[in-house]
């Protein structure tokens, strides 16, 4: 890895074209998509419909971001300028994990596997519990930028790792729960709940932005003013930048996760309705009495059937006289 001395200016053509080679964060793509990927396979073979919008945000939006996030120029420049950190450090804490939950692994799962045990654990159930796991990443957000972990971080790639971990498992918690269709969460927690919850969360998330971008206390200051560069903005510009960045990016994903929620509310409400439906369409099958003929009474056979009356034939071809003959001739 170049020092950050040693890294030129980043322009918009190197922001799209840079990238480094992360085998740990690699490691962990391969091995979260080679699992989705046999969870589906085997979904397949038992004969069940996987969607295939679930499929693409689960390696798209999840595991891209995570690509993105440890790869591109973001994770080249995090060393040098705090503002790609900062972008970094959100896409590893909110739109990673909000692709991943899209994609529902844990209804792949198997139901006694040790995954499910594990979501399904106490411990888990703890961290995930509503608030509690909202609680989490603000702490976990805030620990890391006021506290000598971040600055840690730059300097220890083993620790940035680590960072990353946290940002994504910390993220992951409140999301996966949000949007799964297994009931991990309290049974008071209803869809309604789940979007208040989520409402909060979004406040929640836009306080580290603030936070940073209008603290006088400089984040990492010692590390970015003893690594000093000739081009890029000031150390307290990129603070700001950084900051800002990061209540944009948390604000613009909290609208469409929001909207997720509801759309998981209305799928199950619908999926109620049909079951609902279909459990009185079998009730009624039930009651509803045998179809027979109807009986017939030893009175109602022994009564003759009316005799059906003959039908009225003209009278020119009764008429025994000269004029029925002649009408009968002319015709």
């Amino acid at each position: 890895m170049a020092s950050p001395q040693a890294l030129p200016e980043l322009t918009g053509a190197r922001y799209l074209d840079t990238w480094q080679l992360d085998a740990a964060a690699l490691a962990a793509v391969l091995l979260l998509g080679a699992c989705y990927a046999y969870g589906v396979s085997r979904r397949r073979r038992a004969g069940e419909r996987w969607p295939l919008w679930r499929t693409a945000a689960f390696y798209v939006l999840g595991l891209g971001t995570l690509v993105v996030a440890t790869m591109s120029s973001l994770a080249v420049y995090d060393r040098v300028l705090f503002w790609p950190a900062a972008v970094q450090n959100i896409l590893l804490d909110l739109f990673a994990p909000l692709g991943l939950a899209l994609g529902d692994p844990l209804a792949l799962a198997d139901p006694a596997g040790r995954l499910h045990r594990a979501f399904t654990s106490r411990p888990v159930r703890a961290l995930t519990y509503p608030l509690v796991s909202s609680l989490l990443v603000l702490a976990s957000e805030l620990t890391i930028y006021f506290t000598p972990y971040f600055a840690t971080a730059l300097g220890n790639p083993l620790v940035r790792q680590l960072m990353h971990l946290q940002l994504l498992l910390t993220g992951s918690l409140f999301v996966l729960p949000m949007l799964s269709r297994q009931e991990l969460l309290p049974r008071w927690c209803t869809h309604p709940v789940r979007a208040a919850l989520v409402f909060l969360d979004g406040l929640f998330d836009s306080v580290p932005g603030i936070v940073v971008m209008t603290s006088g206390t400089l984040v990492a200051g010692h590390w970015y003013t003893d690594h000093p560069r000739g081009w890029g903005p000031s150390v307290q510009h990129d603070q700001m930048l950084g900051g800002g960045l990061m209540l944009t990016l948390a604000e613009l994903v909290g609208l469409p996760f929001i909207l997720l929620v509801f759309m998981e509310w209305w799928r199950a409400e619908r999926s109620k309705t049909a079951e609902l439906d279909a459990r009185l369409d079998r009730e009624a099958l039930a009651s509803a009495p045998a179809t027979s003929a109807p009986a017939v009474s030893p009175a109602a056979a022994a009564t003759p059937a009316p005799a059906v009356p003959e039908m009225t034939r003209p009278w020119w071809e009764t008429d025994q006289g000269e004029v029925g003959e002649r009408m009968r001739r002319s015709r």
